[in-house]
């Protein structure tokens, strides 16, 4: 019987969210709201484009390891810039948990396959 292992769990739940995230960047108007509180509204099909390529990457990196170390890695950065932004924003700790849960849980998918 095969099973699949916990970090092929994780890195198709990542992903999978990275993939609809990047999407709503440019289909959502609360996303594009978002940005504009950001004060971040130039970068949003950066985030965007990097969001969508980040989530594909994961999911081609389960198939060959070396895009997925670098797809985890540059969601994990780009999660940390997240965070920062709600801080610096002065946003709610329930606001900022997700872009902490992506942080932490692609930083563990970085660790675990380089």
């Amino acid at each position: 019987m095969n099973f699949i292992d916990i970090n092929t769990i994780l890195t198709l739940f990542s992903g999978i969210a990275f993939v609809a995230y990047g999407l709503s960047v440019f289909f959502s108007s609360k996303m594009q709201n978002e940005f504009n509180r950001f004060k971040l509204q130039k970068y949003s099909a950066l985030v965007g484009v990097l969001e969508l390529l980040g989530g594909l990457g994961l999911l081609v990196g389960l198939f060959y390891t070396p895009v997925l170390v670098i797809s985890s890695l540059g969601l994990a950065l780009l999660m940390f810039l997240g965070v920062v932004t709600r801080i610096r924003i002065k946003d709610t700790l329930k606001a900022t948990i997700p872009a902490a849960f992506f942080l932490f849980l692609n930083t563990y998918l970085f660790i675990q396959n380089i």
